[in-house]
């Protein structure tokens, strides 16, 4: 805006002292100040209010006009509550220097004319902002050069101050400012609790933007559509704009120019799902092989073709997993494979990850209401080192999708463990669905087993009727429990925990900080109420079957 716009509105009650020939100056800010320098808090463009506290003698006048025009400020509005008028030495000095200045009426607040101030500026850099963006969207629909949606989010931190992350589903951060002045990144954990509010606020068929306020801090959650799908078809595989603000008061044009950018976003969401069809069609590849039961060298073949595009650098041959999901919707019809493939390229690319580059070394296959994925393992030292983790899995990503998930639907993931040559996917792949049996026989929306959990009496556990389980359990532990409530005896903690230490007394009450002969009267209390004996195997076994079917 510029000053004579303020000269105009009779409201502010500014009278000009001096400087009519700047009036067409932009003004980019507003500070009120009384410091006799205040150059350390100027960037230029500002009107400076002040109440005239700094002026001790005449020539304080000169010397503070000087500051404020070195600095570019727009021009100076004086407070007449102070001193009655504005001097005769600061009009001087505001004229040897051509600063502007205005006097303030004593009717007028400092208060009221700054949220004058920056509401007129505030709307005027939104409406340049939006220009900005329907260019650079324009830009990245024919192409890259528009450079992505951190170019977009740097837009929204430098012009209108907001701090904003584009998130996955899981929480996972695909795209935020690259701004250094903008402060720091989303605190740890902020992430996966803004997309479980957000897959929350979707599912109950909510219209964003979503408000919601975490630790304090209020954001928005504004939903990034697919065109052309349903938001039930996507709810758990949409991105979503976090921006850190509190929507409330938003005049419809700032929250249009924030539905502009979800657009943008969206665009380079279809430009990374088509990048995806090269590395889903691999995996469709090599998991019809494995499943009709093709040759090894045949297999071999086609994974060599595979490792340039998951593993991009030096070639080398990469250990594989596989890992297996479905998705369960309550009332839904039709195979869920489809779903299921697009959440799991998500999953995957969760623990500890930032951006695109994780999902792209991924390949997801599909049939049926099942998800298979072929993860390349980069070669280490020593040939093996770690893998994926289903317990890594499930803390990164099953609070959001848990979520969105809600009282009517399941997410169930096996892992594999790892394999170093052709001849032993069929296996893994047998072993990754074993795993997904185990992690579906669990309560929860989201579960996850692994290969290091199938023991031959895991993979029975599934396939026990509920009805046997619950009588099973309750028969063997609930005089347990029921003692417990009454005395706090910690008996079922104790039992645990001797079980997973073999039955050893000295490292089960150095576990559990015990002497050994409060840990022999609780072991036989145990046997006394249950009428088994811990030292039999058969049952030390079915105190751990118990354990593992509550």
């Amino acid at each position: 805006m510029r000053l004579r716009a303020l000269l105009d509105t009779a409201s502010l009650g500014l009278s000009l002292l001096g400087g009519e020939d700047e009036l067409e100056r932009a003004v980019r800010g507003v500070m009120t100040t009384d410091l006799r320098d205040p150059s350390r808090y100027l960037s230029g463009g500002e009107l400076v209010l002040t109440g005239l506290a700094w002026r001790r003698e005449p020539g304080d006048s000169e010397r503070f006009v000087r500051i404020l025009a070195a600095e570019g400020v727009a021009g100076l509005a004086a407070g007449e509550a102070e001193l009655g008028s504005v001097p005769e030495d600061l009009v001087r000095a505001c004229a040897r220097h051509r600063l502007p200045l205005f006097s303030v009426t004593e009717a007028v607040s400092f208060a009221s004319l700054t949220e004058y101030v920056v509401r007129q500026v505030s709307a005027e850099r939104a409406g340049d902002l939006a220009a900005v963006v329907d260019r650079h969207r324009r830009l990245m629909t024919s192409g890259p050069a528009g450079g992505g949606p951190d170019a977009v989010l740097d837009l929204l931190g430098s012009d209108l101050d907001l701090r904003a992350w584009v998130l996955s589903p899981t929480g996972r951060r695909i795209a935020g400012s690259t701004l250094t002045d903008q402060g720091p990144e989303l605190p740890e954990g902020i992430g996966a609790r803004l997309a479980g509010a957000h897959l929350a606020a979707s599912r109950e068929g909510r219209r964003g933007p979503y408000r919601v306020t975490l630790d304090g801090t209020a954001y928005a959650l504004f939903p990034v559509r697919q065109e052309g799908r349903e938001a039930r078809e996507t709810l758990l595989s949409d991105w979503l704009l976090a921006v850190e603000a509190d929507i409330a008061d938003w005049p419809a044009e700032r929250l249009d120019l924030l539905q502009g950018v979800t657009q943008l976003i969206a665009v380079e969401r279809e430009r990374r799902d088509a990048a995806r069809t090269v590395r889903r069609r691999l995996a469709q590849e090599v998991l019809e092989l494995v499943q009709t039961g093709a040759a090894p060298t045949e297999i071999a073949a086609r994974l060599r073709l595979a490792v340039p595009v998951l593993l991009p650098g030096p070639s080398a041959a990469p250990r594989w997993q596989i890992v297996v999901a479905q998705v369960e919707r309550d009332g839904d019809e039709g195979p869920g494979g489809p779903a299921a493939q697009a959440l799991l390229e998500e999953v995957l690319a969760a623990p500890g990850a930032s951006g695109p580059e994780p999902s792209e070394r991924i390949a997801v296959a599909h049939t049926g209401d099942e998800a298979v994925a072929l993860v390349p393992l980069p070669p280490t030292a020593d040939g093996d080192g770690e893998g994926l983790h289903a317990t890594a899995l499930l803390s990164a990503v099953g609070e959001p999708l848990g979520r969105g998930l809600a009282d009517d639907g399941r997410l169930t993931i096996g892992v594999s463990a790892p394999v170093h040559s052709a001849e032993g996917l069929r296996g893994a792949l047998e072993e990754a669905r074993h795993a997904r049996r185990v992690a579906a026989a669990r309560p929860g929306r989201v579960c996850t087993a692994g290969h290091e959990e199938l023991a031959s009496h895991v993979l029975l556990l599934p396939f026990v009727p509920d009805d046997v389980r619950r009588a099973f359990t309750a028969r063997l532990l609930d005089p347990l429990r029921d003692y417990d409530r009454r005395h706090r005896a910690e008996l079922i903690p104790t039992l645990e925990a001797f079980l997973d230490c073999d039955g050893s007394w000295t490292r089960c009450a150095a576990r559990l900080h015990l002497h050994v002969n409060t840990l022999r009267y609780r072991v036989g209390r145990i046997e006394q109420l249950t009428g088994r004996d811990l030292s039999r195997l058969e049952d030390k076994l079915d105190f751990f079957l118990a354990l593992r079917m509550s």
